[in-house]
């Protein structure tokens, strides 16, 4: 009998070796393109990205893999329609992952609902928040998400809570209530531990005369946030809402704005490309240093952290520290914290950044499947003008004030002499984000931090506020300046 056998087995690599000749092979220039675009991909290039995996697609255009790497790139640019283009025709649940995505994204809830529903129904596939929308997609057909009625333009003051954390005054539904800037979801949340819904469509006004109607939220138990920030919050306002609302977050002045029209870019300030990864994960690329050469960082905007920065260990080791020397967090033994020495945003250098190692980093780039350094908490962003156009596409910066400043550069040498001295800081609060809208897990929060606790960050001396905001311009005409 072994005779017949080593024959089957000869006969049996003869056929795998003669498959492994006479399969295609790619061009080695296209390979190269398609290598190129998914490490620039991965890494926070989508410049580089977007045009390498062009030239690939002009060698291989009918080729799966590089139609899919074209469109989740695309999805992260915001370009849904190019997502689309580039996915006709595949039939995997990837692809269709990415068209449910883009459809929902352009406000096309029944055709989200049809491919989102085709992608979980891969046993394969697990996209908690495929599911989620999925479920809002087919509560809400027929409808046309982020009406907009009543003024074109409302400023709400922003309440101090004793953190950085970006709470807005709503009314939700009619009834009014508080609500958090929480850039860690994809989506708007709503709190339904009353009632267990899985989530709603809501009716949202801001400053009593700025109306946004058919907004879908997803539903969780707000309760322990709520507990945290020490404010009763009843909804998060995710990346999804800010980027349809044209927001601008003024923490430092106390003023949270929404338009129904594009703001003109600031006269003083920078623009920023977010990286919209799979359509809602927010991160904003940037350099660890004032030159051209520093080292690139990639940084997951995480609004609902304190912190100002939050990096793995490879990210502070990039920036040229020592993280086996940070000092831990007193309260947080998983904690340890550090000094940034200089974080490049746009034209915007920001020196002396304090920040923490600690979090995990590893499920979020695993769900997401791209490189990152951490997350960039209300800590940092509290300190600056944030304005979203162009649908989230563009990104205003604007300095901060010059007392600011100060105050910030104080933070920083008390952070040094603290660190020198082998000091603890004080005790400081991180709350977990959970992937956005639940694309791969989160974590417990923390208990609730007591309002005194506030981290060193760079923010606004309490009771300084910033210039307001004019009415809509007539005629192209900047917005107002911060003094």
């Amino acid at each position: 009998m072994r005779r017949p056998i080593l024959t089957l087995l000869a006969l049996g690599c003869f056929l795998s070796a003669c498959a492994k000749q006479t399969a295609p092979k790619w061009p080695e220039s296209a390979q190269k393109w398609f290598d190129r675009a998914s490490y620039a991909y991965a890494h926070g290039d989508l410049e580089d990205a977007s045009h390498s995996a062009d030239q690939a697609l002009v060698a291989l255009p009918a080729e799966s893999q590089v139609r899919l790497l074209g469109a989740r790139i695309a999805l992260a640019e915001l370009n849904f329609d190019r997502a689309l283009q580039l996915t006709e025709g595949i039939e995997t649940a990837e692809a269709a992952g990415i068209r449910g995505r883009a459809h929902w994204y352009l406000g096309q809830v029944d055709q989200a609902a049809e491919q989102l529903e085709a992608a979980i129904a891969d046993p394969d596939t697990k996209d908690p928040w495929a599911e989620q929308v999925a479920e809002l997609a087919r509560q809400g057909r027929g409808r046309r998400p982020f009406e907009v009625s009543g003024a074109m333009l409302a400023a709400t003051e922003m309440p101090r809570v004793g953190t950085t954390a970006m709470v807005v005054p709503i009314e939700l539904n009619g009834e009014p209530t508080l609500a958090l800037i929480a850039t860690d979801m994809a989506e708007a949340v709503i709190d339904t531990r009353k009632d267990g819904a899985t989530g709603a469509w809501v009716s949202v006004r801001f400053g009593g005369r700025f109306e946004v109607s058919d907004i879908p939220a997803i539903g969780r138990d707000l309760s322990g946030l709520s507990r945290q920030v020490g404010a009763p919050v009843k909804m998060l306002i995710g990346v999804n809402l800010l980027r349809q609302l044209r927001a601008t977050i003024d923490f430092s002045g106390s003023q949270f704005v929404v338009r129904a029209f594009e703001p003109p870019p600031p006269p003083e300030g920078t623009t920023v490309a977010p990286i919209f990864y799979r359509g809602g994960a927010m991160v904003l690329p940037g350099h660890l240093g004032a030159d051209q050469e520093a080292p690139h960082t990639s940084l997951l905007v995480n609004t609902s952290m304190t912190f100002p920065v939050a990096l793995d260990e490879d990210g502070w080791k990039k920036a040229g520290q020592n993280p086996a020397e940070f000092a831990a967090v007193p309260g947080q033994a998983d904690l340890r914290h550090g000094l940034l020495p200089m974080l490049r945003i746009g034209a915007f250098e920001i020196p002396n950044v304090p920040g923490v190692l600690g979090p995990k980093v590893n499920e979020l780039e695993k769900a997401l499947s791209v490189d990152l350094d951490g997350f960039a908490g209300s800590g940092l962003f509290a300190t600056f003008r944030l304005t979203f156009a162009d649908r989230g596409r563009t990104l205003y910066i604007e300095d901060l004030p010059a007392e600011v400043v100060e105050a910030r550069m104080r933070t920083a040498d008390a952070l040094r002499r603290a660190a020198a001295e082998r000091k603890s800081m004080p005790d400081m609060r991180l709350e977990q984000p959970e992937l956005l809208g639940g694309e791969g897990g989160g974590a417990t929060p923390p208990p609730a931090a007591d309002a005194s606790t506030a981290p060193p960050a760079p923010a606004a001396p309490a009771g300084k506020p910033g210039a307001p905001l004019p009415p809509p311009p007539k005629s192209g005409a900047p917005s107002g300046k911060k003094p």
